[in-house]
């Protein structure tokens, strides 16, 4: 049923990951002095009062749509709770893994050594909400599972 309480888990999550678009992950002042923000679409860089593409990230951006359109699509599956469950299990593990790509990405491309925990954007704690969000549709998906087979017990 549409109307669940995992519904609106599984659209929250959708929600923060396609939010990671919009809040940079990490900033810094470059060696140049000149400030960079790296979002899941690239490296960018103000330059003369604009914002600058510097580098792309385009296999990032296809794999972060790609993942933030997933527990959208899983919200369809709602007549077979099991393998909901399991593709909630397969979005948590991926957005882990993308979160670990992305932070390896930026790490390959930034010219500081490490970062401090002001870098950080908003952009950074976004995968872990999203792993929260699967983790509460998970546990929706359960108790809906337990109603129907009370249910079916009383038959």
């Amino acid at each position: 049923m549409l109307q669940r309480i995992q519904t609106m888990w599984l659209f929250l999550a959708s929600t923060t990951l396609f939010a990671l678009f919009l809040f940079p992950t990490v900033q810094w002042l470059g060696v140049d002095g000149k400030a960079h923000a790296a979002k899941v679409t690239g490296v960018y860089e103000g330059l003369q009062q604009q914002v600058v593409q510097t580098q792309p990230f385009t296999l990032l951006t296809i794999f972060c749509v790609l993942l933030a359109v997933f527990p959208f699509v899983i919200i369809f599956f709602y007549q077979n709770r099991p393998l909901q469950i399991k593709l909630c299990y397969l979005g948590i593990v991926a957005v882990l893994g993308f979160s670990f790509w992305l932070a390896k990405t930026i790490q390959q491309v930034a010219d500081t050594p490490s970062f401090t925990s002001d870098n950080y954007g908003i952009g950074a704690m976004l995968p872990s909400i999203a792993v929260l969000l699967f983790i509460l549709a998970i546990r929706g998906i359960r108790k809906d599972e337990n109603l129907i087979r009370s249910a079916d017990r009383l038959r």
